[in-house]
């Protein structure tokens, strides 16, 4: 376990491998642990980072702490505080709307950013978020198996602030808006049977910059890193091994995936 000391507070992390920097960033349900598959095959050529937010898994649940303004401060103190200047970010859920702040905020920092399960607008978040335990939410979007495991035990150490706190905030903002300013090359992941997340509609993905591109898991739910891992992997693979600056729009999905050759 690795540990780093934010404003006076622990904040958990861990770290695989050698080579550029990618940062796992988790959602509401679970912690950094659901990443682990993901890391593994990452760090085979990278140096994969995953850190729990505030009010998750291991690190502090300081109440003053949970807001969106304070997670995206984390993210971008836990990258000074190790040096990194410049990194790939994958986020989900949560962990996709803090890196689209940060993102929008600190653009030289981010070489690009796969966003999974974000939310288009507060429409597209289920209710239930506001208002189940983290537990309760575990057992509604993680089917028991060896692969949803880690996440559904570390998803009861969330404090229901952190969670409820971080969704007020993200409905209270028009984040989606700023997606058409967006220069970060800007990958969109949906899983078609999420019941939390609805997918943004054909409407607003014709807003979208070029650099800008989404790909659906059509047997995926919430998870598509646990429930189509193989695929999540070799997409993940795809996308870090592009050109940086290159559009992800390269990317597309046919019986299995592969970089479209222009």
């Amino acid at each position: 376990m690795s540990a780093i000391i934010i404003q006076d507070r622990i904040v958990h992390y861990e770290v695989l491998g050698r080579g550029r920097p990618v940062v796992f960033l988790h959602g509401w349900v679970g912690s950094w642990r659901y990443w682990i598959p993901a890391m593994q095959h990452a760090s085979m050529r990278y140096r994969a980072y995953a850190l729990d937010f505030w009010g998750f898994g291991d690190s502090d649940k300081d109440t003053n702490f949970f807001g969106l303004d304070s997670q995206t401060h984390l993210l971008a103190a836990f990258l000074e505080e190790l040096g990194i200047a410049k990194v790939v970010l994958i986020g989900h859920g949560l962990g996709a709307i803090v890196s689209l702040i940060f993102g929008l905020r600190y653009p030289p920092a981010v070489d690009r950013m796969m966003l999974i399960g974000l939310p288009s607008d507060e429409k597209a978040i289920n209710p239930r978020l506001f208002s189940d335990s983290p537990s309760k939410l575990a057992e509604w979007l993680l089917k028991p198996s060896i692969n949803t495991k880690a996440a559904r035990l570390e998803a009861p150490k969330a404090h229901p602030e952190a969670i409820a706190k971080s969704a007020k905030d993200f409905t209270e903002q028009r984040l989606f808006s700023h997606m058409r300013a967006m220069t970060i090359p800007t990958l969109l992941v949906h899983g078609r049977n999420d019941p939390l997340i609805s997918a943004p509609t054909s409407a607003i993905m014709e807003t979208w910059p070029e650099n800008v591109h989404q790909i659906t898991f059509e047997s995926s739910g919430h998870f598509p890193m646990l429930d189509e891992p193989s695929k999540f992997n070799r997409l993940l693979t795809d996308f870090l091994l592009l050109p940086s600056g290159a559009s992800p729009k390269q990317l597309q999905l046919k019986e299995e995936w592969k970089r479209r050759v222009r």
